[in-house]
């Protein structure tokens, strides 16, 4: 004798498809669970005569044809066409930086372009579309001090890095940066007026003049006023007489910062970190050619140029450096 078919009412065999639909569950899992074939469902669900009608569908997720066809036709609300021009411009201004800004220096991008929205919904847009931005690593201190000779260097600056005008109070400080041929060290200078690398020099060693042509190069391209403050840590290369005479000989003062201690040097070692975290870390150099070109175009390409700070109201450093300068060498 032959065993009966076993019968499913349309009602039932519906419910199943929206279960599969609406959990994106296995057809295999829900059929176990509800006693049916695999073979039921895929047949409710791909049947050659209609495939997946549209009345089919709407049944099996309990809308009405009517109602799908009216949103299928509906023109977008002017909500969602500011929203989608809204995601497009954070997506621009985040591959811009190359995945290096968080929302609010994206909300400040858009404010620059009259584009009005708060910061929370520019952090809602991003989390919705996965920009991440990359994130920060830990400090190391790697500074090798010449005692004997930074024993008189006094701390003029006491972690006070701010400045009334471009030229009156600098930093500096040495980084290393690792590639398949080995190490190169940047030297740098910064403006603490306007947070600007006005000089930089890059080598494959750490002897003095290394530091000697990052403050040649600065003094080349930015005015350094009489008894302006060069503040570094007690490196040996700064504490070098080669360079402690480059210093005097520009009318500077020298200063110096605790060793170990990274927040006297602070500002040196953010711009530091800035870059290790937004190019650097994120980069295999296989040459140090590469790795010099690299930093350089980081340098005057981005941090200079396009990176907005939030300790500068989320302006760029050539902004505000060059705001500054221009008045007065148009007078």
């Amino acid at each position: 004798m032959t065993a009966a078919r076993r019968r499913f009412t349309q009602e039932f065999k519906d419910e199943l498809c929206r279960e599969v639909i609406n959990t994106s569950k296995p057809m295999k899992d829900v059929a176990t669970a509800y006693g049916v074939g695999p073979e039921t469902l895929r047949t409710q669900k791909t049947e050659p005569a209609n495939l997946n009608s549209v009345v089919k569908m709407c049944r099996w997720l309990g809308v009405s044809t009517s109602g799908f066809y009216h949103w299928l036709t509906r023109p977008q609300s002017a909500t969602s066409t500011r929203r989608k021009a809204l995601t497009a411009r954070i997506q621009h201004y985040f591959e811009e930086s190359e995945g290096t800004y968080g929302y609010r220096r994206i909300h400040a991008d858009l404010a620059a372009e009259q584009i009005e929205c708060s910061p929370e919904l520019v952090r809602q847009v991003m989390r919705q579309e996965g920009l991440l931005a990359c994130q920060p690593r830990p400090f190391r201190v790697t500074t090798e001090a010449d005692a004997l000779a930074a024993d008189n260097m006094p701390d003029l600056v006491k972690r006070d890095f701010t400045a009334t005008r471009p030229g009156v109070k600098f930093v500096g400080d040495i980084t290393y940066i690792h590639t398949w041929q080995g190490f190169i060290y940047l030297a740098t200078v910064i403006d603490c007026y306007s947070k600007k690398v006005v000089g930089w020099s890059i080598a494959d060693h750490m002897r003095t003049e290394l530091v000697t042509d990052a403050l040649n190069n600065a003094a080349a391209t930015t005015l350094i006023e009489p008894d302006a403050i060069w503040h570094s840590d007690r490196g040996s290369v700064y504490t070098s007489a080669g360079f402690r005479a480059l210093v005097t000989s520009l009318g500077m003062r020298s200063s110096m910062g605790r060793t170990g201690v990274c927040w006297d040097n602070s500002m040196a070692e953010s711009f530091f970190s800035m870059l290790k975290n937004e190019r650097v870390y994120r980069t295999v150099y296989a040459t140090k050619s590469q790795a010099r070109s690299d930093v350089i175009r980081y340098i005057e390409g981005f941090y200079n140029s396009r990176r907005r700070h939030s300790a500068l109201g989320y302006r760029r450093p050539n902004e505000i450096h060059y705001g500054y300068q221009q008045p007065a060498l148009a007078a």
